[in-house]
């Protein structure tokens, strides 16, 4: 019940967030595309970053990389694919084969290299942070958009900004300690249900926010919100978590989840050459993390 309770609460809070630094992007004049790829991906991915800093204190910080690989699986497979089913298909004005999608692909290589030994250290750390900057500062020279009339900064946007912030992150500690008591339960490491189930739960709010793009024809920002996300998750989430404690590495994840998320991503780049996404590609998106998660069950053994 914790678990649940707190995670509902660092949902809604993240959608607290994500609200108001839309209308502060929108006020600024940043166009649907980069308001997808930076504010509201960085904003959805709040629930990675918070809950991995709480299980770095908490002792747990295999939980890092198990949420940071899980979310980005669940990304991609579980919110494209119900994306493009339930908008009956995806297709973007935006040619994202010309930067994004190579940033995405190079993120998901960098982990995997970096993470052959095993271990995380300061370099790795600056090394993921340097390109989270050169990713941001790309995102930031793009052409900004027009600012429509009644656009205008409020004050209450920081306000609830501030606010949201402080409930994410006494949520997220709460979520840790709901997980580990889980954990111990059912005698599954904290890494394969941060694979899993934590995965899906933080990535909760990249689902509602991808739906409502969705249901007002705004095709960008549901897919923008995927590429921003997954390169903060990568980046962000395991460069500022490195901070504040060494990560634990489990063998079975590098050896299992690691690569198949590299597989999955460079799947995702074949399926947006075409800049579009049909209804059963869809399907066979949500095939694939059906049997992600039936292939959690193989790797709790070796983990233990």
């Amino acid at each position: 019940m914790i678990f649940i309770v707190s995670l509902a609460f660092l949902i809604k809070s993240s959608d607290v967030f994500v609200t108001a630094a839309e209308k502060i992007g929108l006020a600024l004049g940043i166009s649907p595309f980069i308001i997808g790829v930076t504010i509201i991906a960085f904003g959805t991915s709040l629930p990675e970053l918070a809950t991995s800093i709480a299980s770095v204190y908490a002792g747990s910080s295999q939980i890092v990389i198990g949420n940071v690989v899980g979310s980005n699986i669940t990304n991609i497979l579980l919110i494209i694919g119900v994306v493009a089913i339930i908008g009956n298909g995806i297709n973007l004005n935006y040619n994202i084969m010309e930067i994004d999608m190579p940033l995405l692909l190079g993120s998901a290589m960098l982990l995997w290299f970096t993470l052959m030994d095993g271990q995380i250290d300061y370099f790795d750390v600056a090394l993921f942070l340097v390109a989270l900057s050169i990713f941001l500062m790309y995102s930031i020279k793009k052409k900004r958009a027009k600012i429509e009339d009644g656009d205008k900064l409020k004050l209450s946007y920081f306000l609830f900004l501030l606010a949201s912030g402080i409930l994410i992150y006494f949520s997220a500690d709460f979520v840790i300690y709901g997980l580990k008591g889980i954990a111990e339960i059912i005698k599954i490491d904290e890494s394969v249900i941060s694979l899993g189930a934590l995965a899906l739960g933080t990535s909760l709010p990249e689902l509602v926010v991808s739906l409502a793009a969705i249901a007002r024809k705004n095709h960008s920002i549901a897919v923008g919100n995927v590429v921003g996300s997954n390169i903060f998750n990568t980046y962000g989430v395991l460069g500022i978590a490195s901070l504040f404690g060494p990560l634990k590495i489990p063998k079975a994840i590098m050896e299992y989840s690691i690569p198949m998320m590299v597989g999955i991503t460079v799947m995702f780049g074949f399926v947006m050459a075409l800049r579009k996404v049909s209804k059963w590609e869809g399907y066979m998106l949500i095939v694939f993390y059906v049997f992600f998660l039936y292939s959690l069950y193989k790797i709790a053994p070796a983990v233990n």
